[in-house]
């Protein structure tokens, strides 16, 4: 092992100048955790060819940055300890992260239920006498989408140490899985790293690898396309969904928008608090229309349909021809639209919209809702929409740049920057966006290679946790999206060394989709991580009339919590 002091001569600057060109990568900072007996892998930006000097304690490493101005050093791997100064220098800069700890570092990755955090879970306050812990370290990665891998994260982000006022906003699962890790080795610093998005599918957290692998070339041209031009993206996709709504409806209002009964819509937002009677309460798919008068030269010029925010889903068409396609209920809808989708007079704006959960339509304000021509001027269209209500039903095709299910773009902009941190494991938990959908168990494998991939350990740990379960149980056998996916989960890391399932489905609730005893997850996660994983169903036979099933992971006897084993 080199000692710092041998160069400290030669990287010592006083004061440190500002480094605008020198950084370290974004899960890299003050208060933050490093990987403890892996060979350490330290990322960053400086300038092109810069040359750098990298020392954490008395470790050293050199590094030079790429034309792309990327760097990265690799320090040998350390025990468990700190606090340090983690310091890159160039001849003309330097950057440092102060406090850094080396011990543990796990990613905790998923929908709501991983994102559900410390302060709805059960026996929160309680729970908060003892948040404090200096040595627990947590970081929550901003949400962020990207068509393409990203090296910086959609916002700044700080570690912080765990106290009663950073844990309550932080990750239950993840910080409950962490309070338990501390305590089977209390010298060990925990770095907690919250990278969650709620009601995304896992194909958004992708990566490129597995995304081509998984759903083709075709799909990875088109996202390439989007990021060229959206709206020829937009015309290319428009089929697949033209396609599956003429296999659920005989009306293409888009085509023949006098077709069908329209309503009056009463104002601009979502359609529960309208008061209108059919709407209130509805999932399923609604017809919006729009006509809007322009003038030859208006026509001529075009402009950006704004739709403002939609609940959930949308695909919208100017006099037939299709302009947009978008899900997610947080971003904006703004549709590059061409002159020569417009014409002199009456233009016909018709937007599917589909909503899956909850609430549904226009968000609103109706200030939103405007066509922005190309010489500087608007037109507001937050009132005179009509609506019609399809009996349509379904999930329709989804575009490869959908916000939370589209291909990769949540991994781009979530993990991908992470880069080539070690990490002690991943605390996976997701699915409920998958329910209805086969091949959950490839996508899932696909996943775990990611992350593999990315982190540089083909043996990396991934805990995955099954769906709790949800809903009213039934009186007699029924099909099950959600029994179906949680055995794609159970088969996906049955086929996968180094992974472990981790089971929630008693922790769940007939009446809340985010069961609140995330306590008790964390413990079930923090065993599986210490290699202890609870029972599983390993195998099933059949014994005359009976199902006799085999369980894994049981200490002592196998107790049923019901009496009698009910649910199957």
């Amino acid at each position: 092992m080199k000692r710092a002091a041998v160069l400290l001569a030669a990287t010592m600057l006083a004061p440190l100048p500002a480094a605008a060109q020198l950084t370290f990568s974004p899960a890299i900072g003050d208060q933050g955790v490093l990987q403890r007996d892996k060979p350490i892998i330290v990322e960053g930006a400086a300038a092109p060819g810069a040359r750098l000097t990298v020392t954490l304690g008395d470790t050293i490493a050199q590094a030079k940055a790429g034309k792309d101005g990327q760097w990265r050093a690799t320090l040998p791997a350390m025990k468990a300890g700190g606090p340090y100064v983690l310091r890159a220098a160039t001849l003309d800069a330097a950057v440092e992260a102060k406090g850094v700890m080396v011990g543990d570092v796990w990613l905790c990755s998923g929908q709501s239920n991983m994102e559900f955090p410390v302060r709805r879970a059960l026996d929160f306050d309680n729970q908060m006498n003892s948040a404090a812990d200096p040595m627990l370290r947590m970081l929550t990665v901003p949400k962020a989408t990207a068509t393409q891998p990203r090296r910086t994260f959609g916002e700044p982000a700080s570690w912080q140490a765990s106290t009663r006022e950073t844990a309550p906003e932080f990750s239950a699962a993840c910080w409950y899985m962490a309070r338990e890790l501390r305590k089977a080795e209390p010298g060990v610093a925990i770095g907690l790293i919250d990278a969650t998005w709620g009601g995304t599918a896992i194909r958004a957290w992708l990566d490129p690898v597995a995304t081509r692998a998984i759903y083709g070339a075709e799909d990875a041209a088109l996202l390439a396309l989007y990021d060229r031009d959206q709206l020829a993206a937009n015309v290319q996709f428009a089929p697949r969904w033209i396609d599956w709504w003429r296999s659920r409806e005989k009306v293409e209002p888009w085509i023949m928008p006098d077709a069908v009964q329209w309503s009056p819509v009463p104002g601009i937002g979502p359609w529960d608090g309208l008061g209108e009677a059919p709407l209130r309460g509805f999932t399923g798919w609604v017809w919006f229309r729009r006509t809007v008068t322009l003038t030859a030269e208006q026509a001529k010029s075009g402009g950006t349909l704004s739709l403002g925010i939609i609940d959930d889903g949308d695909q919208a068409f100017v006099n037939g021809k299709p302009v947009g396609n978008s899900f997610g209920w947080s971003n904006p809808r703004d549709y590059e639209v061409p002159g020569s989708y417009w014409k002199a007079g009456a233009n016909e704006v018709l937007v599917a919209v589909w909503n899956s959960y909850g609430t549904g339509g226009f968000m609103g304000p109706g200030e939103r809702l405007k066509l922005a021509l190309a010489d500087g001027s608007s037109i507001p269209l937050g009132d005179q929409w009509r609506y019609w209500i399809s009996a349509a039903k379904g999930t329709p095709p989804r575009p490869p740049w959908d916000t939370i299910a589209g291909l990769g773009l949540i991994g781009n902009a979530m993990v991908a920057p992470l880069g080539g941190i070690g990490l002690r494991g991943v605390a996976w938990y997701q699915g409920e966006s998958d329910s209805g959908q086969t091949g959950y168990d490839v996508r899932l494998r696909g996943l775990i290679d990611g992350y593999r991939r990315q982190s540089g350990d083909p043996a990396l740990p991934v805990l995955v946790v099954g769906l709790a379960g949800y809903g009213a149980p039934g009186a007699t056998p029924v099909e099950s999206g959600w029994g179906r996916l949680r055995d794609e989960q159970r088969r996906a890391v049955a086929t996968t060394p180094g992974t472990a399932l981790v089971s929630a489905i008693d922790l769940g609730s007939r009446t809340d989709i985010h069961p609140g005893d995330k306590n008790e997850l964390g413990k079930r996660l923090a065993r599986a991580a210490l290699g202890k994983p609870g029972p599983q169903a390993v195998s099933a036979r059949r014994d005359g009339g009976d199902v006799v099933v085999s369980f894994s992971g049981v200490e002592g006897a196998l107790t049923s919590w019901s009496g009698a084993p009910i649910g199957f």
